[in-house]
């Protein structure tokens, strides 16, 4: 089985499916695309849904991209001569409601190759994760219920390991809070005695295939709930935090530009709209407080 080739066939139908169930659920906006190239080699297909009757923004965006091997990552592997092949789908979906989360997933796939053409370095990456901005418990429940069923069926020593690096990632150490609930985060992950390459692969694609499931019961459950100025007003204060997050934590973005990937689409994750009020605070005992509560101290939800 040729991972690189499976899995970038299964990225792109995984595109469509997700682009469809999202449509689906806002009932009036539809994903429009902007397929672009790369100038070292590859390119891939950016996909933005806007103005819509649920979603304000968001994007499904796949990349396909190769060639050699980018010097400030020839420095970090300590390797003169080297290719590489990444491939992978990453998603933010901002809604228009406070009462919709956010929702963040990627999938991706590396190779790097020495001067011959052999393959000396490979792993998956990926997760989902879930940024509300109104607390609701049985959400939080069912995204990592989802997430958890998936894992089991692979490896029942992923979904706890998972959880955890998901929280330490999407950190913001500045603000001394998680940027949402989590979900699941893993990196470099490779082939070793547990994990053949081929269940590895298997895994990757289930834990995109169960994106859907894991979203769109929430948006559905939440789509026709009325809100107030205050709420959006609040929406967007924490919009400002996953801003921050992106900008100077996230290593995804940090890759794209130091890559020279394309802006728009690296830039694509964030809001539309966003407040940074100087030294916000909220009040004790309100829905927004229970919020940042959990973000500071993160929680098992199973």
């Amino acid at each position: 089985m040729n991972i690189k080739e499976t899995f970038t066939k299964h990225l792109f139908d995984l595109q469509d499916r997700i682009c469809r169930a999202l449509e689906e659920a806002d009932g009036k906006a539809k994903f429009i695309e902007d397929a672009w190239e790369r100038p070292g080699g590859g390119g891939g297909k950016t996909r933005v849904i806007a103005k819509g009757n649920v979603f304000e923004k968001g994007g499904v965006n796949t990349s396909i991209v190769h060639g050699e091997l980018p010097e400030i990552f020839k420095e970090k592997f300590g390797v003169s001569e080297a290719s590489f092949y990444a491939c992978g789908l990453s998603l933010v979906i901002h809604p228009e409601s406070p009462k919709v989360p956010t929702v963040h997933a990627n999938w991706r796939y590396f190779e790097m190759y020495d001067g011959e053409g052999n393959t000396v370095k490979q792993w998956f990456g990926g997760g989902s994760d879930l940024t509300p901005y109104y607390l609701v418990e049985e959400d939080a429940v069912h995204f990592h219920q989802t997430m958890k069923n998936m894992c089991d069926k692979h490896n029942t020593d992923y979904y706890p390991e998972f959880k955890k690096a998901c929280d330490a990632y999407f950190f913001n150490s500045h603000r001394d809070e998680t940027r949402g609930i989590g979900g699941i985060f893993y990196d470099y992950v490779q082939e070793d005695e547990t994990m053949s390459w081929q269940q590895l692969l298997a895994f990757q694609m289930d834990a995109g295939n169960c994106f859907v499931d894991a979203y769109v019961p929430i948006v559905e459950k939440h789509k026709q709930e009325t809100y107030t100025e205050e709420q959006k007003y609040w929406q967007e204060i924490r919009r400002g935090r996953y801003v921050e997050f992106n900008l100077l934590h996230d290593r995804g973005t940090h890759f794209g530009i130091k890559t020279k990937g394309r802006t728009e689409s690296i830039l694509m994750s964030l809001p539309a709209t966003v407040r940074w009020d100087y030294d916000f605070q909220t009040e004790k005992g309100t829905e927004e407080a229970k919020l940042i509560e959990v973000l500071m101290n993160p929680r098992e939800w199973l």
